[in-house]
């Protein structure tokens, strides 16, 4: 049995190569990827107003993804960290090959939302936008919390991710066509590593049934 202090180890260690990864690879797409395609908005960008408010939501993507690494069953940690990984990679691989931009909307404004918009707008890349990474991490995330025998958690959980989806179209950070190619390679690469956890829970009780014949005997 491993002591807390072990476990959290293993969780943090989990996060330090599962989401720095992605810091690494988006970093290096953005230095040696040429110039971006522009991509068009579709009806649903243009039916979402522009807010600089929504940026609250936006930025607590840097909180559900730590959560979902500190707080999964250890059974999905290690899966989680591969789908992290390979997430990461596919859309590196994918912002080299095919480098996409948008027209981003000029922020005008003296307030917190705005400021801090504009920051963001100056220190992260205008392309890698296609597919969008931060909605991929967020499928993942809501993916390895949630619980089947949890619903009322796992129904907030999804409500978050949602709402982090709407956020950044809301922000005009991504397209809906980016979190839509987003959201598919999460769906593909954690049907990959994340279902496992569903195989763990069929074998368990199959296991230790057999176990306990084993000792009547």
């Amino acid at each position: 049995m491993r002591l807390p202090q072990t476990t959290m180890l293993l969780r943090l260690k989990a996060l330090l190569f599962g989401w720095g990864s992605v810091g690494v690879v988006y970093q290096l797409s953005a230095q040696f990827q040429g110039q971006g395609t522009v991509l068009p908005p579709s009806i649903v960008d243009e039916w979402i107003p522009f807010s600089a408010s929504a940026i609250w939501l936006y930025l607590s993507f840097f909180i559900i993804i730590p959560l979902s690494y500190l707080s999964c069953p250890i059974t999905r940690l290690a899966g989680l960290r591969r789908a992290t990984q390979l997430t990461a990679l596919v859309a590196g691989a994918v912002y080299l090959i095919f480098p996409t931009t948008m027209t981003y909307p000029q922020v005008i404004g003296d307030d917190l939302p705005a400021r801090l918009l504009q920051l963001l707008q100056r220190i992260d890349s205008p392309q890698n936008c296609l597919p969008s990474l931060h909605i991929a991490l967020t499928v993942l995330a809501v993916w390895a919390m949630s619980d089947s025998q949890q619903k009322v958690k796992t129904g907030l959980y999804l409500l978050w991710g949602a709402a982090i989806a709407f956020s950044i179209l809301q922000l005009r950070r991504h397209l809906f066509i980016d979190l839509v190619t987003g959201a598919m390679l999460a769906g593909i690469v954690g049907w990959v590593f994340l279902r496992s956890r569903e195989a763990v829970k069929t074998i368990a009780p199959t296991a230790t049934l057999h176990n306990d014949k084993r000792h009547q005997e």
